[in-house]
């Protein structure tokens, strides 16, 4: 179902905002699980924007808390200090691509529609849009054990895409790919992008994924997450993963990272 995040409420909505005006605001978020001495602190006083249109990858160490990150921002989590908000639908993706194997692809598209309450003939048609959008038209009838890995995370990406979402929250989504096949969903996702006014908050360990996706890398410390520097990705699109440009800021980010991780090993 589709969700606003605003302030620590959720809300279900019905209609779609204007056009560009997706975006995220965290304003001084820690997040504690746990109590006592048993208790771990995953967020330190995180404060981020994220305008509408804007391309954010979140990058860290592993157990830095990007994936809570993307909890607290999508509402499956409450901040145990400070305010998350997101304006317009906010629609989560993951790295597994969580489908239903009884389900063929136009199924799982169409399930998503279907909580929105869009009639069958209007589902059935934006359904075969959104298969002809990720590149996959003639394969709705498939199940997804029918379908390669790479097949799998795009119906993933109709699926989110049904939402009608403004903000997109996107979790390693091509972290199980292949080089090729992550290359092959990289310039899928730059063609819907270019499309749409879509916000999304990216997280990856890949530091040459996300300067060759994003507008703005931001670099997280070690546990507990905190902001520790952003990089203004300035390259002209579109981009090739393994173009000189890219390679140069990706050394520059991952200089930063392990400088960070040295530093929590101390």
């Amino acid at each position: 179902m589709a969700m606003v995040r605003q302030a620590n409420s959720v809300t279900v909505v019905g209609q779609r905002p204007a056009v560009g005006t997706g975006s995220v605001r965290l304003a001084g978020v820690s997040k504690v699980f746990g109590r006592g001495a048993s208790a771990v602190k995953a967020l330190d006083q995180i404060s981020l924007e994220v305008p509408p249109g804007e391309f954010t990858c979140l990058i860290g160490a592993s157990g830095c808390g990007k994936s809570t990150l993307l909890s607290l921002v999508a509402g499956l989590e409450q901040p145990t200090v400070g305010e998350v908000s997101a304006s317009g639908r906010v629609a989560l993706m993951f790295q597994e691509p969580a489908l239903f194997p009884w389900l063929t692809a136009a199924g799982n598209i169409e399930l998503a529609l279907r909580a929105r309450g869009v009639g069958r003939a209007e589902r059935r048609q934006r359904t075969a849009e959104l298969l002809e959008t990720v590149n996959l038209s003639g394969f709705g009838g498939k199940r997804p054990h029918e379908l390669s890995g790479g097949m799998r995370q795009r119906v993933a990406l109709a699926r989110a895409l049904a939402q009608d979402a403004d903000v997109l929250l996107m979790d390693e989504p091509f972290g199980a790919l292949d080089a090729m096949t992550r290359d092959l969903l990289h310039d899928e996702l730059d063609r819907v992008c270019a499309g749409r006014q879509l916000t999304i908050l990216f997280v990856t360990h890949n530091v040459q994924e996300a300067v060759r996706l994003g507008d703005r890398v931001v670099v997280l410390s070690s546990r507990p997450g905190r902001v520790v520097e952003e990089f203004a990705v300035r390259i002209e699109r579109p981009r090739r993963i393994d173009s000189a440009p890219v390679a140069e800021l990706a050394a520059q980010i991952t200089d930063r990272l392990r400088e960070e991780m040295s530093h929590a090993a101390r």
